[in-house]
């Protein structure tokens, strides 16, 4: 609202209530909102806010002429305060310390008190003197929303601001110089008449709200088209304000009180209001592609130059006002400045990486050779950081997470190093260090130092995350004198690490050929996935009550063309660390239900279990994968039993209950493997929807002998019936244990007593054996 006359006495009522409105959360005896009651207080605010001004807009459209005390008073009055009290709301919600919100907060209590000094100042007949101190808190709505525009501009586009504002300053420069050839009879005024305040203050309103229109063109611009969403409220109440400022200027001394032109300030404070109750919420990082980012970024400046050209021309053919000519000309001067050096700043973003703003790939690959030749004759180092089972982060908590997490790391490295020390993220979750004037000692001091910093909790949308990583180390010019030869034992390097999970492994000889052979068997592998390599043997699982075998475990092998048969310790930790665990777990699960289909059809069905590990269980699209597939082959869910990780359930239960009770729920048996290996509490066998214990080998494999060890599988049995759950116990290979395990009254038992993980057809003809046994002995004593 500009200029909204009133009567006196309106004013300290309105000013007390809102005060009243505003302290009372505080007043409920120093307690903390609630967040639900801080979600109900912010909707409230927001409804009061949009009713109030619609009621005025209604108002001044019905009211018709003259001065209303209902709707040019109370109802102007109500409806800027709303925008505030929305404004306060969103500061009780967001973080602490956001300037943003505060700022653009003032900027709107600073125009509802410019609105109610002005109100105090108007006559009954509604008039008032023009200018005034209210104008003071009118500019100032303007300085405090730029600041929080600063602000956003510093922490948001790190090293590209020095170039956001020159494209701001072009295009308010552009936008200014089309307006005032709109605003020429103002500008002729004020030409005309320089000591006029309220000619300069008249027009100077509609020229600040275009700079702020630029100002955020050019920070949406930079952002790329991800920008444009968040900024859209806060530029459509800038341009409903700027559209009303430059109304008002042009009536001049005809504009009058009470017409719907005064709804438009409101309006457009309420949008701004909208904004800021959006920037109180957390926003996921947004996805800046370099090239986008660049391409977008041509947009103000070139549009802006546009315009000042073509009021120049205009000026060639018709009257124009001096100032409108004179910015004309400022923008094409400003203009050379972002356009000259906008190769220098697309070079810069083509050698930056978008998330972290380290270097990329491109750049590290370009200076690292070049820093090793500047340095010739000494000694550096180069790391390879790879962040251990990010991509569980990724596939749990989103990908939004996963790129603050990458941000956060990169701050975090960066403080560690040295300036001199050249830093990069070459993609995903790997990062690159280059240490120079670095010996062996060093390098290992440094990396010991960027685990340590890296082991420190996270906290990341209110989620506190910890991480680890590996770091191979290559040594210059000792293992390499060239950056392709030490990236790649620095590689070499890492992978022995992650596989050791000693943290940081420096680079020796018997790693290349490790290396090469790693790197080999990944290709086979993912040949492997597509052809049909990979297959299964079942190992069967005996009733110890009855000696019947209706449940098996299937256990993938690898049947290699030239290397044989595989077991899973050969290529399994290979299978993980490239990412195609997923494919494994389908492939896997496609045979065993097509087996289970098989012997169903025989009229032998048998439950199969199968592994699944930790990185599979973070799908949350697994479950209802797995009940689309049993279904499709016509299965019963019991058919199948998934074999979880004891160390799953106990490093995040909460996941795992709410992916297990979905498999549950669908018939789908759960069995815990390895367990009595965990080192945490057992109260996920109280918590977590199971069936069945798997007895690690471990524990049986001595039992015979250690009187201890039989005492631990006994009272685990009793345990588990205790809880409801069936026991298995895994590693049977003498007829002894298998006794033993029948006086303790255990369910089922495995190993290779009984049989090793076998081939489909070998199984079949050892339970067709194992039948006729079976058989032999129920009928020898009839005959008897």
């Amino acid at each position: 609202m500009r200029l909204r006359p009133g009567i006196f006495h309106v004013a300290p009522h309105l000013c007390r209530s809102a005060r009243r409105v505003v302290d009372r959360p505080a007043e409920r005896g120093g307690r903390a909102m609630t967040g639900g009651t801080r979600e109900r207080f912010r909707i409230g605010a927001l409804t009061l806010m949009l009713v109030l001004v619609v009621a005025y807009a209604v108002g001044l459209a019905l009211k018709g002429d003259g001065f209303s005390p209902l709707v040019d008073g109370w109802l102007a009055m109500l409806s800027v305060w709303a925008p505030v009290l929305v404004g306060i709301t969103a500061l009780r919600r967001a973080a602490r310390g956001n300037i943003v919100v505060a700022l653009a907060t003032s900027a709107l209590a600073s125009t509802a008190l410019a609105d109610s000094y002005y109100l105090v100042l108007t006559d009954a007949d509604g008039n008032a003197p023009f200018s005034s101190l209210a104008d003071i808190g009118y500019l100032l709505f303007y300085v405090l929303l730029l600041a929080a525009l600063g602000v956003l501009v510093h922490r948001q586009l790190r090293g590209s601001a020095w170039s956001v504002f020159l494209d701001s300053a072009v295009g308010s420069l552009g936008a200014a110089a089309v307006l005032a050839v709109v605003l020429s009879p103002v500008f002729d005024s004020v030409a005309a008449n320089p000591l006029s305040l309220g000619s300069v203050i008249a027009a100077a309103y509609p020229l600040l709200d275009l700079l702020l229109v630029a100002a955020i063109a050019g920070i949406v611009a930079s952002h790329g088209r991800d920008g444009g969403h968040r900024w859209l409220l806060l530029i459509a109440g800038l341009v409903v304000i700027a559209g009303a400022d430059t109304v008002f200027a042009l009536q001049g001394d005809t504009y009058r009180v009470g017409t719907s032109l005064d709804a438009s300030w409101n309006v457009g404070m309420a949008l701004i209001a909208l904004w800021v109750d959006g920037s109180a919420r957390p926003r996921p990082v947004p996805d800046r592609t370099g090239m986008s980012r660049a391409v977008s970024a041509l947009a103000v400046p070139m549009v802006a130059t546009v315009a000042g050209l073509g009021v120049l021309v205009l000026a060639s053919q018709m009257a124009v006002s001096n100032f409108a000519v004179a910015l004309a000309g400022a923008t094409m001067a400003v203009a050379v400045v972002p356009l000259v050096g906008r190769q220098r700043v697309l070079n810069r973003l083509a050698r930056t990486d978008d998330l972290t703003g380290l270097r990329n790939r491109r750049a590290f690959n370009a200076d690292v050779p070049a820093r090793l030749a500047d340095g010739e004759g000494r000694k550096g180092a180069l790391l390879l950081l790879d962040l251990d089972r990010f991509k569980e982060v990724n596939d749990s908590l989103g990908h939004d997470v996963g790129d603050r997490l990458l941000i956060q790391v990169a701050n975090r490295l960066n403080r560690q190093l040295r300036s001199g020390d050249l830093l990069a993220r070459l993609g995903g979750d790997e990062f690159a260090i280059l240490l120079t004037d670095a010996a062996r000692h060093d390098a290992v001091t440094v990396a010991v130092k960027l685990r340590a910093a890296l082991a420190e909790p996270f906290l990341l949308a209110g989620i506190t995350l910890q991480t680890s990583a590996s770091i191979g180390i290559a040594l210059y010019p000792d293992q390499g004198s060239d950056f392709t030869a030490l990236l790649r034992k620095a590689d070499m390097a890492m992978y022995k690490a992650k596989v050791s999970r000693g943290g940081h492994h420096v680079f020796d000889s018997d790693d290349d050929s490790h290396g090469e052979i790693r790197l080999r068997t990944l290709e086979e592998l993912r040949l492997a996935l597509t052809e049909g390599q990979l297959v299964l043997h079942y190992q069967p699982k005996v009733d110890l009550g009855t000696g019947v075998v209706c449940d098996v475990e299937a256990l993938v092998r690898w049947n290699h063309p030239t290397r044989g048969l595989l077991l899973p310790d050969q290529f399994i930790s290979i299978v993980e660390e490239a990412g195609l665990m997923h494919s494994l777990t389908q492939v896997v699960l496609n045979q065993a239900l097509d087996q289970a289909a098989v012997w169903q059809a025989q009229g032998h069905p048998l439950t199969i279990a199968v592994n699944l590990s930790a990185s599979s269980l973070v799908d949350i699209e697994l479950p209802d994968r797995i009940g689309a597939m049993i279904a499709a082959r016509g299965l019963a869910p019991s058919t199948l039993a998934l074999e979880i990780t004891e160390e799953f359930l106990l490093n995040d239960r909460d996941r795992a209950r709410g992916i297990l009770t979905r498999l549950r729920e669908q018939g789908i048996r759960i069995s815990v493997d390895d367990f009595g290996t965990g080192y945490s509490s057992l109260a996920y066998l109280r918590d977590l929807p199971i069936d069945e214990l798997k007895l690690d080998q471990s524990f049986v494999f001595p039992m015979a002998e250690n009187e201890r060890a039989a005492t631990l599988v006994s009272s685990a049995i009793a345990l588990a019936h205790s809880l409801g759950l069936r026991m298995v116990a895994e590693g049977v290979e003498t007829g002894a244990a298998y006794d033993q395990l029948v006086g303790y009254g255990c369910d089922f038992a495995q190993g290779f007593h009984l049989s090793e993980p076998v081939s489909a057809a070998t199984l079949d003809s050892w339970l067709a054996e194992r039948r006729r046994t079976h058989a032999a002995l129920v009928v020898e004593p009839a005959e008897v």
